[in-house]
């Protein structure tokens, strides 16, 4: 009988800030759980080393031992390239034998700098389910054969190889999976998932589709498309019908579930879908549940709909507040009185509407990140998230910041403000981003006045915000002390006593709405 191999996943689940804190909760990743479900379907035994933050390399080395994997498999984000590379080493310098993979999305953007990282033996460009099953068939074909010398075939699509001698093969990208109802379910299991931190809220994050249909400049979806030869087939949804079948089998493993987080990139992509699939989730689940949507391909009687079926938040990108600005740099085609309209909308049929910002975009300006602050103080929205913008590797809006001499080589990696801006510096990006929430409250205060007498309020908030005597680097640290202080005591309740979580959330929600 041949001998059963094991896949290691190793899940870097923590960021630069939150690093050597032992105390948080864990994410789910689809991605990982349908490469689980893929392996394990193919015959071998999955493991997961779901890390929560930065091991010392005694305490990494102890745990993959513990595990006693044939393959290893990072799964890297950009932010978290520099844990992985250190991880990395040390495997090469420990356990040099095990073959050591790495995928994600840092790997399909940049995968000749991935292969430089010691300790990577290769690097999966694109999706992984099929390849990864490949390379672990061809692994135990060779051990069964008494192959030795380089423990796996090379020819693998989709999967680049680091030779011996440090030459690479760079193989062909395989086309996408098309039909995503071809592919198991995912593999729940892989994950402590009673112990999440979206479970510790009732909650399960749920992604039926791959891909988005559009092409932001900050995103890296664009360039994600572009690698596979069948790329205009890069967006896909499960059928409805897969799709209900899957959340009834997580429903049915985990029935403490009470809301579903569904993280499509846009839930409303393909309206055909959503109007099929809506029905059937009223019919079969009809669970409280929050999505993704996208302004410009929304309409009253999906919004509606959405509402019947039990939507209580939207996540929707509203990103800059001027016209002119968005559609030249993020390429984003969406009028201000049409997304003013969706709001109202949102108003109407009481969902809570969260949008997401970004400041310190290449040739922003203070005036127009303000800008951003008051559109959506006119949408009305019950929740606001500012980001600061990240150039994220091969992004249209990188070579951009780039091209304009933004991006200084010495920057921190781990610095919030990656881009130098001589029209806009560091501090008055942080301090926009730090008080985005404050001031959007103050012009909706000022909206709520007479017409004329608005005007006059917006225009003295406007000149005393952009004064040059403005102490905006004070208030950017004063804001962030509190804002830490919030987000700690609100994970140190998630996890303690959840059900008093949930309480006040709901509490806080019924507020929003009355």
């Amino acid at each position: 009988m041949a001998e059963k191999l094991t896949m290691l996943l190793i899940y870097p689940d923590f960021l630069e800030e939150e690093m050597f804190n032992k105390n948080k909760l864990g994410n789910y990743s689809e991605g990982l759980a349908s490469i689980s479900a893929v392996l394990k379907q193919g015959g071998y035994d999955v493991k997961l080393y779901h890390e929560l933050y930065m091991p010392t390399k005694e305490e990494f080395i102890e745990k993959v031992k513990s595990f006693s994997p044939d393959v290893i498999g990072f799964t890297a984000r950009t932010t978290a390239i520099p844990f992985i590379t250190e991880m990395a080493g040390w495997l090469d310098d420990e356990l040099p034998d095990i073959f050591v993979t790495l995928g994600g999305y840092h790997a399909i953007l940049v995968p000749d700098e991935c292969m430089k990282i010691r300790g990577v033996d290769a690097v999966t460009v694109g999706e992984g389910e099929y390849p990864l099953l490949e390379l672990m068939d061809s692994m135990r074909d060779n051990r069964a054969n008494g192959v030795t010398g380089y423990p796996v075939r090379t020819d693998i699509l989709s999967i680049n190889f680091k030779m011996p001698d440090g030459s690479v093969i760079n193989n062909p990208v395989r086309p996408l999976i098309e039909d995503l109802d071809e592919l198991p379910f995912p593999d729940f299991d892989l994950f402590d998932y009673e112990n999440l931190d979206r479970s510790k809220n009732f909650t399960a994050m749920v992604m039926l589709s791959r891909g988005c249909l559009f092409s932001c400049t900050y995103c890296g979806n664009s360039q994600f498309r572009n690698i596979y030869p069948n790329k205009q087939k890069y967006c896909r949804f499960r059928s409805p019908k897969k799709a209900i079948e899957l959340l009834e089998l997580l429903l049915s493993k985990y029935p403490f579930i009470k809301y579903i987080e569904f993280r499509d990139a846009i839930f409303n992509m393909y309206k055909d879908w959503f109007y099929e699939f809506m029905p059937m989730y009223i019919e079969k689940i009809h669970l409280p549940f929050n999505c993704n949507l996208r302004f410009d391909v929304l309409d009253e009687e999906m919004v509606k709909m959405l509402k019947d079926g039990g939507c209580y938040m939207i996540d929707i990108g509203l990103e800059n507040g001027n016209e002119e600005f968005r559609k030249k740099y993020l390429h984003r085609n969406m009028k201000n009185d049409h997304m003013v309209q969706v709001a109202k909308w949102f108003r109407q049929y009481k969902i809570t509407a969260l949008t997401y910002n970004i400041v310190g975009l290449p040739y922003e300006t203070l005036e127009l990140s303000l800008e951003t602050v008051k559109l959506n103080a006119k949408l009305d929205v019950d929740k606001v998230i500012p980001n600061i913008f990240y150039p994220y590797p091969m992004t249209i809006l990188k070579k951009t910041a780039e091209d304009a001499g933004f991006i200084d080589p010495t920057v921190d990696p781990n610095d919030p403000v990656q881009l130098r801006m001589p029209q806009y510096p560091k501090y008055d990006i942080l301090y926009m981003a730090y008080n985005f929430n404050k001031l959007v409250k103050k012009y909706k205060e000022i909206y709520a006045l007479p017409p004329e007498k608005a005007k006059i309020e917006e225009e003295k908030l406007d000149k005393k915000i952009t004064s040059k005597n403005y102490p905006r680097k004070f208030l950017y640290k004063t804001a962030k002390f509190k804002e830490d202080t919030f987000v700690l005591a609100k994970r140190t309740l998630k996890k303690v006593s959840p059900k008093l979580f949930i309480f006040l959330k709901n509490k806080t929600m019924k507020e929003v709405k009355n």
